[in-house]
C-alpha cells in the first residue's frame, strides 16, 4: 500500500481519505485514470475472443423501385407497405392503390442474407415472377426482381459476400 501526504501539511494520510485529518484541509481526489483497471467479466472475455466470429455484415440491401430506393441494412428487417404508421417506407408506396397497408416484410441478417415475407397482402408480393406464399420468407440475392401487387416493380441490389475464410478447406471442398 503506497503512503500518500497531504499537499497542505505533509501528514500521512489514506487513499480514501477526503479530508487531511491534521489541518482540515480537503485533498484531491483521485481521477478514474488513478484506479487500476477491473478484471474482465466473463461475459466481456467471450465476447473478446467471439470477436470477428459474429461480426455484422455492413451489406445493405437496396430495393430499387421507380418511386425512389428502400435500403435495409444488416441486422434489421423493414415492412413494406402504404400505411405511414406500420411502413417507414410508405411514401414509396402511395401511389400504388394495389400495394396493401402492411405489404411484405424483407429482412437482412446479420450476415447479409436477404429474405422477402408477404405479410398476407390482398395482391400477393412476387419475386421473379413467382408468388411469395403468405407468411413464408423467400430469399433474395442481387438481380432479383420484387414485385408487390400488380404494379410495384423494384430491383434487389445486393453487395456480393465475400466467402467466409471458415469454409475453406485443403481438400478442396
Amino acid at each position: 500500500m503506497r503512503t500518500l501526504t497531504c499537499p497542505t501539511c505533509a501528514a500521512q494520510v489514506k487513499p480514501d481519505d477526503l479530508i487531511c485529518f491534521t489541518c482540515g484541509s480537503n485533498l484531491p481526489r483521485r481521477g478514474p485514470d488513478d484506479d487500476p483497471p477491473a478484471p474482465a467479466t466473463v461475459m466481456q472475455e467471450y465476447l473478446r475472443r467471439e470477436e470477428g466470429a459474429g461480426r455484422i455484415s455492413p451489406a445493405v440491401l437496396r430495393l430499387a423501385f421507380p418511386t425512389g430506393n428502400v435500403e435495409v441494412p444488416a441486422g434489421t428487417s423493414l415492412l413494406l407497405g402504404r400505411d405511414p404508421a406500420e411502413s417507414l417506407v410508405a411514401a414509396a408506396f402511395s401511389g400504388f392503390e394495389n400495394v396493401s397497408r402492411r405489404h411484405a416484410t424483407v429482412t437482412v441478417d446479420d450476415h447479409g442474407h436477404a429474405s422477402i415475407r408477404d405479410e398476407h397482402s390482398t395482391n400477393g408480393t412476387f419475386v421473379n415472377g413467382d408468388r411469395v406464399l403468405p407468411g413464408t420468407a423467400v430469399r433474395l440475392a442481387d438481380g432479383d426482381t420484387v414485385r408487390l401487387g400488380a404494379d410495384a416493380t423494384g430491383e434487389v441490389l445486393l453487395p456480393r459476400q465475400e466467402a467466409d475464410p471458415a469454409s475453406f478447406s485443403r481438400d478442396g471442398d
